[in-house]
């Protein structure tokens, strides 16, 4: 009976649940470690002698599973099992904790004892982090910003942080990360900070990415392999990623990569906007990617390719889009990010304040968020020869960067009107006529799919629409003429209305 209990009894693996706990600092489930684990070269846990390294130690997860596959794999090697456990420990398994607390929890999972010099330790150590370091790093301060990570005085330092968490983590806050262990590792695999607040400086409460610091700095310690979780918006967009985008498109080290559209796929109900992908970088490989994309648990596609398209500076993130991408740009029409404007089209920002809610004598109608304001011509400051034109409207954001359910809708903009940051402008047209024209081709599937292509984030800026043709604008545009204009196969035209739901 009691053997009977104990079997049925609900007993989850600790990581698991932690793994749900936060959306702050996204920790890893096993099973996600796992999966990144098997991308490696198996006989690597075989051999006494590789060497791993978790830089963003958080609960352990990597050590841990790392560690039960050395356990088994080196069971030939060294057959006593205590100086088997001694071996892994002390000279195979380090981490760089990213806080003190993440330090004992990396501790606890893999040693078993937050303090790996206690008794109660599986392997003992004379020092009290044993191989899983944390250091109380500073940030580097100049011209109100961090040298290393870009984080914000004002919101970093000061009296304020004493006693708090610096976020200035180790790795990315040095020039040279090959001091901190002194040593070489086979294997630098992790699940990095994906970003910082930088609340207080000139950019606004916006966060700053730090992911791809922290993939830098792994190449720079000269592995021979790194695998990382990290956010995939970095395909298409991100601030201050272009560089890193540039640098990883064009590495062709990059063997494998895996991404997830839906966060959630990954780390269960966490929202990381534009998903989520971890890539294995091989130091020796020389073919292309193997690029996997994922829904649920299910794998929906799969290619071997190059991640950099030619003429392209994003990745494209589906396999099947790549062929339809090709057949529109042989043309080599104008596109229509030649007719969008930046943001703040007419200098309004989205809460301006000084607007009328009633019209007045020589005023202008102005388009805000969901509601219709009026301001004098004298307040318009950009793209004035516009306001008497016939013109389109559409958000400047939309919907949450999911393919399917993200629908542009543009509206039709008076002579006589203009609106706010919360819209882009498009156009001037001819005529009302034209205006319709244009809205019959932004609501069709094609136009949504290529502009999918380039945003994987709530952010529809212009850029997003340099795939996209620029049509005839004389007569409306269906779906049907254009699959037909673009020699699309029913194949392609079944993957765009799998992906692209219907904008009524």
């Amino acid at each position: 009976m009691t053997n009977d209990l104990y079997i049925s009894t609900y007993n989850p693996d600790v990581l698991s649940c932690i793994a749900n706990l936060s959306s702050d600092e996204v920790f890893t489930p096993p099973e996600v470690a796992n999966a990144m684990l098997d991308m490696l070269p198996q006989e690597l846990f075989t051999d006494p002698n590789t060497t791993f390294l978790d830089p963003a130690v958080k609960s352990g997860v990597f050590l841990r599973e790392i560690a039960k596959r050395l356990l088994k794999g080196l069971a030939p090697v060294i057959p006593d099992l205590q100086e088997r456990i001694d071996h892994i420990f002390q000279k195979q398994l380090f981490g760089i904790a990213m806080t003190e607390i993440t330090s004992l929890l990396g501790r606890r999972s893999l040693y078993c004892s937050k303090y790996p010099n206690s008794v109660f330790s599986v392997s003992k150590f004379d020092t009290a982090e044993g191989n899983i370091r944390y250091k109380n790093v500073q940030h580097r301060w100049g011209d109100g910003k961090c040298i290393f990570c870009g984080a914000s005085q004002n919101e970093y330092g000061g009296i304020k942080r004493e006693g708090m968490e610096t976020h200035a983590y180790e790795l990315i806050h040095t020039m040279k990360p090959e001091e901190i262990f002194g040593m070489k590792f086979d294997v630098i695999i992790g699940n990095p900070p994906y970003q910082l607040s930088t609340a207080g400086d000139d950019n606004g409460a916006q966060a700053k990415p730090l992911y791809h610091r922290f993939v830098e700095q792994a190449k720079k310690l000269n592995p021979r392999f790194v695998s990382m979780i990290i956010p995939s918006r970095w395909f298409a967009g991100g601030w201050g990623l272009d560089e890193f985008r540039h640098t990883m498109m064009t590495d062709e080290k990059i063997k494998e990569l895996h991404d997830f559209p839906n966060s959630s796929d990954c780390f269960s109900g966490v929202e990381i906007k534009g998903g989520v992908c971890y890539f294995l970088w091989d130091s020796q490989n020389k073919n292309n990617c193997h690029f996997v994309t994922h829904r649920g648990k299910e794998v929906v596609s799969e290619s071997v390719r190059p991640l950099k398209e030619k003429n392209c500076d994003i990745i494209i993130r589906y396999n099947e889009a790549i062929p339809i991408l090709h057949k529109v740009m042989s043309r080599g029409e104008r596109t229509f990010d030649e007719l969008v404007s930046t943001k703040k089209p007419f200098g309004f920002i989205t809460n301006f304040k000084e607007a009328k809610s009633n019209p007045f004598p020589g005023c202008v109608k102005l388009y805000a968020n969901r509601r219709i304001e009026y301001v004098s011509r004298q307040q318009i400051t950009r793209n004035i020869d516009a306001v008497d034109k016939d013109k389109i409207i559409i958000p400047k954001a939309v919907g949450s960067g999911e393919a399917a359910t993200d629908v542009i809708k543009p509206l039709y903009c008076e002579p006589n009107a203009c609106c706010t940051e919360t819209y882009l402008l498009v156009g001037p047209f001819k005529s009302k006529e034209e205006c319709d024209h244009v809205i019959s081709y932004v609501s069709t599937r094609f136009f949504h799919f290529l502009v999918t292509l380039q945003k994987n984030t709530q952010d529809c800026m212009k850029k997003v629409y340099s795939f996209v043709p620029i049509q005839d604008f004389s007569k409306e545009w269906t779906d049907a003429e254009l699959y037909e204009k673009y020699d699309l196969t029913q194949e392609e035209i079944a993957f765009i209305e799998n992906m692209i739901w219907p904008t009524e």
